[in-house]
């Protein structure tokens, strides 16, 4: 994202992090939230349990300050905290309950994480992170590797490395880590465990905010119900295939297993007695960290399941409303028509034509004509002698149209939209006008991305193409900007 001055400007208006921050309820409404929702990692928590938990801290607060400090009820400042205005808390009612839950934001969690970088340590390590660094790029260049002998290179040399390492285990030489790389480690670990558990708030509130779509669609279509239902379920695969779907899948299925929970049961506890670690004094919550990294993504789970139940019984009504105006048109015309049995009216109603046959005669049928069965001479074929270039044959041209759907996803994490003359720029053509042509195709065939087409502006795209003789040609092509949206 681009921090221009209309970006930052609308981000200070608008942002309910950055309202947070300038707001007059800040201390209070952050230490509040930091504790009731943050630190205990609590996800829903109901209005009168919120609201005298917060009339608690106002008592405590207008102690120090003065009564008059923080004038109204608890449950009035939760009310004015989940409005849209400001939008810091999201009030709510479970199915089958009338009484009011709340839960924090997406928004209001980032600004209390950014606060709690702001407070001085006492340690800052970088060692683990660089070598957490080290590790992804390792991880990317190897998995993208398709040239099967680097790859095999690459093995032999970590190979190598395991072998003489456990070679001087067995002689006795063990490296151990000192009390500053234990620490170094320690603390990114339980920052990286925090931001986990905040992403899984924010991957809810995607999937509140694509049923919020999907439902506005709905209210909305005027269209037959089959095209609706394959337009959300579409809608809905897309953001399953996503790159952010496919991630939190892959991190459920690993979460799930029992042997991978045992696995870091035991090593957290191992760790934990360490007594480099045991003098930082770490929160006791740190030995289940697992276990709340599971109950958050159960809880993202029940909500999809929950929205999925909700556009089930949205789509039945839906059904039952479309029917029940069928069967209404159907009974106004009985009951229109029984009211003219008595009094059919005067004149002709309708008329019909004269009944009459259609009448074949026998011999005006064709004949039978019998089916013609050609002859094929077996004769031995003879290689000719003409001397035809076939370098026509060799010089194919085939536009590889997943490794440019590929480009357009790659480009588009990172930004919301990209125009093809962008698109052209970072990734050169390397078939010219073919591979302009195939971008323009998958725009319109049903990827993860879209496409729109701005008439308004012209954008120039150019590419290297070979000219007679081998000689090198620079060509351009004026058209409509094309924009890829995410």
């Amino acid at each position: 994202m681009s921090l221009d001055y209309a970006t930052v400007e609308a981000l200070r208006s608008r942002h309910p992090a950055w309202r947070l921050l300038r707001s007059d309820h800040a201390p209070l409404a952050i230490s509040f939230l930091y504790r009731v929702f943050v630190a205990p990692n609590v996800r829903v928590i109901p209005a009168p349990m919120l609201a005298e938990a917060l009339e608690d801290e106002l008592y405590a607060v207008r102690e120090q300050l003065g009564s008059a400090t923080y004038p109204k009820s608890g449950l009035d400042y939760l009310n004015d905290w989940a409005s849209s205005e400001k939008g810091w808390l999201r009030k709510f009612y479970r199915q089958g309950s009338d009484e009011p839950q709340f839960d924090l934001t997406p928004p209001a969690e980032k600004a209390i994480a950014w606060l709690g970088t702001l407070t001085e340590r006492n340690f800052v390590g970088t060692e683990s992170r660089l070598l957490t660094l080290m590790e992804l790029l390792r991880q990317m260049s190897e998995g993208s590797e398709v040239d099967p002998a680097k790859r095999l290179v690459e093995l032999y040399a970590r190979r190598s490395q395991l072998d003489g390492e456990i070679a001087r285990v067995e002689a006795g030489e063990v490296r151990l880590l000192d009390d500053a790389a234990l620490k170094d480690r320690f603390q990114q670990f339980m920052q990286m465990a925090r931001d986990l558990l905040t992403d899984f708030r924010e991957v809810e509130q995607n999937f509140r905010q694509l049923d919020r779509r999907v439902r506005e669609r709905i209210a909305l279509w005027d269209g037959s119900k089959g095209a609706l239902i394959d337009e959300i379920m579409g809608e809905r695969d897309a953001i399953a295939d996503s790159d952010q779907g496919s991630s939190f899948r892959a991190f459920w299925e690993f979460l799930m297993s029992s042997r991978r929970q045992d696995e870091l049961s035991e090593q957290l506890e191992r760790v934990l007695t360490l007594p480099a670690l045991a003098e930082m004094k770490p929160d006791a919550r740190t030995r289940r960290v697992h276990y709340d990294w599971l109950e958050a993504g159960e809880h993202t789970q029940r909500t999809v399941a929950q929205l999925s139940q909700q556009l089930r019984r949205f789509l039945d009504d839906q059904a039952w409303l479309e029917n029940r105006r069928i069967m209404d048109i159907l009974r106004g015309i009985e009951a229109k028509a029984l009211a003219l049995r008595e009094t059919p009216p005067a004149g002709e109603i309708m008329q019909i034509e004269t009944a009459s046959s259609a009448i074949d005669l026998p011999l005006e049928r064709p004949l039978f004509t019998p089916a013609f069965h050609p002859v094929i001479a077996n004769v031995a074929l003879e290689a000719g002698d003409a001397d035809l270039d076939a370098s026509a044959l060799y010089a194919q041209i085939v536009v590889d149209r997943a490794r440019l759907a590929q480009n357009i996803r790659r480009c588009l994490q990172d930004r919301s939209q990209i125009t093809l003359a962008e698109l052209a720029a970072l990734q050169p053509f390397e078939h010219g006008l073919a591979e302009l042509v195939a971008y323009l195709q998958l725009g319109t065939a049903g990827e993860s991305f879209r496409s729109s087409v701005d008439e308004s502006v012209t954008d120039t795209i150019e590419w290297d193409a070979n000219g007679e003789e081998g000689s090198a040609v620079r060509k351009r092509a004026r058209m409509p900007r094309v924009i890829f949206v995410r």
